[in-house]
């Protein structure tokens, strides 16, 4: 082993694997429950904007999917060898799609529960809720594209 291939440095790797998934799945699931309690509580006045209040909570689902991503590209490239060089890159692309995910989740949870309730007073919120909704999704797609280069760059012209 070289000071460029230590035998820890797959941890980092695996380390951002998990990052990648937990915290988008924390930001997701937040953002699940806390847009799904404004629904049900629109939905008992006004059980006619069920289907269209669920918006929020397929957006909040979709930033797992992003962790889900990045976790199984960077665990694609997991090797017993590896350089340090390699586990600090996936651990940033880990971190970065799943703090990402994690705010944007957060931002949808916040957004959905007090959208859905404005939308039951008032019916032409719906259009400005959708836009914060799409504006609060992208932060989790900013963080999906800036793991998706940096896992690129994890193997490029690295040797142990």
């Amino acid at each position: 082993m070289s000071d460029l291939c230590p035998v820890y440095a797959p941890f980092f790797g695996a380390i951002g694997c998990t990052a990648a998934i937990v915290f988008t799945c924390f930001g997701a699931s937040y953002g699940t429950a806390k847009s799904g309690v404004g629904v049900c509580a629109t939905c008992v006045l006004r059980p006619d904007l069920l289907f269209k209040n669920i918006v929020p909570v397929v957006l909040a689902g979709i930033i797992a999917i992003y962790g889900l991503v990045v976790a199984v590209l960077v665990s694609d490239g997991l090797a017993q060898k590896q350089a340090l060089y390699s586990g600090f890159i996936q651990l940033g692309a880990g971190l970065s799609v799943g703090l990402s995910g994690l705010a944007a989740g957060f931002a949808i949870g916040i957004v959905g529960d007090a959208g859905v309730r404005g939308t039951a007073q008032q019916p032409r919120l719906f259009v400005g809720m959708l836009l914060i909704l799409i504006f609060a999704e992208v932060l989790g797609l900013y963080g999906l594209i800036v793991a998706l280069l940096l896992n690129s760059r994890a193997s490029q012209d690295v040797t142990c």
